[in-house]
C-alpha cells in the first residue's frame, strides 16, 4: 500500500473518532505526525468520492459524509491505490517480461491481491475505530511527546 492510502485511511479514522465535528487537517497531521500537504490531497479525493464533506475557509476542515459503518475499507483502498499493478505483467500494455504466460507469479500475485482485498472488504471504518477510547488515548500520548 502507498503512503497516500495510509494517509487517507488515517484521515477517515480521525474523523470517525471525532464525529459531528469539522476536523482541521492541521489537527490530523499533528495527531499522526505526518505531512499536512499529503493529507490535503487525500482529503480532497475522499471528498470527491463522497466519504468526506470538505469545508473551505478559515474555519474549514473535513468530516465524514456518511456513517462509518457504510465505509468499507476495501473500497477506499481500491479508490486510493488506483490500478494496483503489483508486478509489471499485470499490465498488458506496459509489460516487458519475457516469461509472461509461462511464469506462475502472475497467477500467484493475482490470487494474493484478491484475497487481500477480500479481507479488507469485510471491514468497515466503524470496525477500525471500535476501540475509540484506546485510540484516542494513543493519539493523546503521541501528542504529548
Amino acid at each position: 500500500m502507498t503512503a497516500y492510502t495510509n494517509y487517507a485511511l488515517r484521515t477517515l479514522m480521525y474523523c470517525a473518532l471525532h464525529p459531528d465535528q469539522i476536523v482541521r487537517m492541521e489537527d490530523v497531521a499533528d495527531a499522526y505526525g505526518i505531512s499536512k500537504s499529503h493529507l490535503m490531497k487525500a482529503a480532497r479525493q475522499l471528498g470527491q468520492l463522497g466519504y468526506l464533506e470538505n469545508h473551505r475557509g478559515r474555519s474549514g476542515g473535513v468530516r465524514l459524509a456518511m456513517p462509518p459503518g457504510k465505509i468499507v475499507i476495501g473500497e477506499v483502498v481500491r479508490h486510493t491505490e488506483g490500478d494496483m499493478d503489483l508486478v509489471e505483467c499485470f499490465n498488458s500494455t506496459t509489460n516487458t517480461c519475457p516469461i509472461i504466460g509461462a511464469c506462475k507469479l502472475t497467477a500467484l500475485f493475482r490470487t494474493g491481491l484478491r484475497a487481500f482485498l477480500a479481507e479488507l472488504d469485510k471491514v468497515t471504518l466503524e470496525d477500525m475505530v471500535s476501540d475509540r477510547r484506546k485510540l484516542l488515548a494513543r493519539l493523546a500520548d503521541f501528542a504529548e511527546r
